[in-house]
């Protein structure tokens, strides 16, 4: 039996849930792995390498980390492992046509394209309070995640989903998609995409998880669930806002109008929430309560 050869991109969990599955496919055989360079995590900066490395070098692959795809020499490299197809899964950066033209190129989005092309689309399906996504399997081409689309699956959310269990799902919708597309590529229609409802998505930095409470409470929840981990969210005080549900509650912006043992309900600038955990500046996570205990405020004062 002749295996499908594929050469695989990718970086975060998300992308190593595909590559596992790939693994696990007896008609299949990945050639080679490339894969972001490690990067520096934490306070102490451990030099740390992407999950999917760690699959790829534990599986005995020739593990690739080139800086950028468009450097001399890599499509070359690419090019003699005569790979069937390109498998790319949140691989962090854009494939030049060198690379294009070697095998079809299939990227593994998590979304239902055109919406929410870029490099965010989890995060901005739940920013958006978004009731379904999906994964899209799209061949690619030079746009950004502008490409036919060869196939896909919805998920739904639930109201109080966050990031990592969300992205925890689309991976295992992809990882059970991809297989399927390559072994029926050869019948399958491509679709195009309709360019006109695209939507866009861009890279998150950490000042997207400043928030202040002249929000409205659903959309300080929406961000709190798309950027848990990280960037998290935090007031301009610096207090992380560590765990938080929504609340009924009504007062000025910041006003305190309630505080029990599970929690300090905050009035926003329309609705409440009730934060359970936060993290002062430089100091230990401590459960909402004790803070403002310790901060001597009570209710009618206001948390900034």
């Amino acid at each position: 039996m002749k295996k499908i050869r594929i050469v695989y991109m990718g970086t975060p969990d998300y992308a190593d849930t595909i590559l596992k599955s790939l693994l696990a496919q007896e008609d299949m055989e990945v050639v080679a792995v490339y894969t972001q360079p490690d990067r520096p995590v934490g306070r102490k900066k451990v030099l740390t390498p992407p999950p999917v490395k760690v699959t790829a070098e534990g599986a005995g692959l020739p593990v690739h980390q080139p800086l950028s795809l468009k450097t001399e020499g890599v499509a070359e490299t690419i090019a003699k492992y005569v790979p069937d197809f390109i498998v790319v899964a949140a691989y962090g950066q854009i494939l030049p046509r060198q690379i294009l033209d070697i095998a079809p190129c299939i990227n593994l989005h998590a979304s239902l394209l055109p919406k929410y092309r870029g490099a965010s689309p989890i995060q901005e399906a739940l920013l958006h309070g978004d009731e379904v996504t999906g994964v899209t399997a799209m061949l690619m081409e030079e746009g950004l995640d502008s490409g036919p689309v060869l196939a896909w699956r919805v998920v739904p959310i639930a109201p109080t989903t966050r990031k990592n269990d969300l992205f925890a799902l689309l991976a295992d919708e992809a990882s059970a998609l991809t297989p399927r597309v390559l072994r029926r590529f050869s019948a399958i229609s491509p679709l195009p995409q309709c360019d006109a409802d695209a939507t866009y998505c861009r890279k998150i930095t950490r000042a997207d998880g400043l928030v202040g409470f002249d929000l409205p409470a659903d959309e300080i929840f929406n961000r709190f669930r798309a950027y848990e981990g990280w960037p998290g969210i935090y007031l301009n005080s610096g207090l992380k806002l560590l765990e938080l549900k929504p609340a009924v509650g009504e007062g000025e912006p910041g006003e305190i109008t309630a505080i029990d043992e599970e929690g300090v309900t905050v009035a926003c600038g329309r609705g409440a929430v009730k934060l359970l955990r936060v993290q002062p500046p430089s100091k230990k996570p401590m459960d909402a309560t004790a803070y403002i205990r310790g901060k001597r405020l009570g209710v009618a004062d206001l948390l900034v």
